[in-house]
């Protein structure tokens, strides 16, 4: 399965985990029905993965977690906010490049619509 698939497949499950809880709930509740429903679809997701981060050679633990991780290709982000910030979008970009995976997806489970509240960022590496 290529990145786009992946990716394609995480945001229709994250749709079908919004259609059925709605906005207004914790971020670690739309995580662990994300994650059901992604291990549901056969995808090899785990949440809140430890990202040390590696400085002049030396990995030093500064208890970053990942929220979620589909494929060991695609982190996720999520959010319950009422409003997605630019720092939001940097955290993420952050994400990307110390794991040096090359797609992120922030999800803002507080929206009305979840396709407002989706954004698809990439690492250029």
């Amino acid at each position: 399965m290529n990145i786009n698939d992946v990716s394609g497949q995480v945001i229709d499950a994250a749709i079908k985990v919004h259609r059925t809880l709605g906005p207004g709930m914790l971020e670690s509740a739309y995580e662990a029905c994300l994650l059901f429903e992604l291990h549901r679809r056969g995808l090899r997701a785990a949440n809140q993965v430890e990202m040390p981060i590696i400085y002049e050679s030396v990995k030093i633990d500064v208890g970053y977690r990942l929220d979620v991780v589909v494929e060991q290709a695609v982190i996720i982000e999520i959010k319950a906010v009422r409003e997605l910030l630019p720092i939001h979008q940097a955290q993420l970009l952050s994400y990307l490049r110390v794991s040096d995976l090359r797609l992120g997806l922030l999800i803002n489970f507080h929206e009305l619509k979840l396709k407002d509240g989706i954004v698809r960022l990439v690492n250029k590496l």
